[in-house]
């Protein structure tokens, strides 16, 4: 699951936000289920029968610029399925395959390990009480989301995920990682590892 939760400034005087909840990655079954990929921690309370979203869709899709409503959610077989009103049949779901699920939030409302964009830029990037960098984008993907953190000259992508971002303290205006070997750093190539040392080498002649 993502660790972030996505905002798109929606109408700032009415502190109204939209946010990323979900993207509906396959048709399931013969009756317009589709099952769903999940950004939200409260998969229940975000896909309650009523509940509208935004859907995000090239704008050639039939429907660009559309709301949709929950007829129905469930787990089936451990994975989400989420129906939508006139969403009946197999057809109408393949249409909104790869569509993106957005919703009105309130800025302050925040879901636990989560946090927007904004709350991690500029946050510095600590590694065993060293700070090595600071994040200065999110980059969204399906599979997760990613850091890019500015290190030295470089720009590193950091997956956000808890086993390398296990800590983000953004009142202390920090992040801990424990990134596997060679993330921030080029290894050295096993041919310089295979280099004998010490009295076992030879001299040169």
């Amino acid at each position: 699951m993502s660790r972030t939760t996505d905002v798109v400034p929606k109408d700032r005087n009415q502190g109204k936000n939209q946010l990323r909840v979900g993207r509906l990655v396959k048709a399931h079954g013969l009756k317009g289920g589709l099952k769903l990929e999940l950004y939200t921690d409260n998969p229940a309370g975000r896909f309650t029968p009523g509940a509208g979203f935004t859907v995000q869709v090239p704008e050639a899709s039939p429907w660009h610029g559309k709301d949709i409503t929950v007829r129905e959610y469930r787990l089936m077989n451990g994975n989400p399925v989420v129906f939508f009103e006139d969403v009946d049949d197999r057809e109408s779901a393949e249409s909104l395959v790869k569509a993106i699920l957005w919703i009105d939030q309130d800025v302050d409302e925040v879901e636990d390990d989560a946090w927007f964009d904004h709350q991690l830029v500029g946050l510095d990037v600590v590694r065993d009480d060293a700070v090595i960098g600071r994040v200065i984008r999110v980059e969204h993907f399906p599979a997760q989301d990613l850091l890019i953190v500015k290190s030295g000259e470089n720009e590193v992508m950091v997956p956000f995920v808890a086993a390398i971002v296990p800590t983000v303290d953004v009142s202390a205006g920090r992040l801990i990682v424990t990134p596997p070997p060679g993330l921030f750093e080029e290894l050295p190539d096993a041919a310089d590892a295979e280099q004998p040392s010490g009295s076992d080498a030879e001299a040169p002649e």
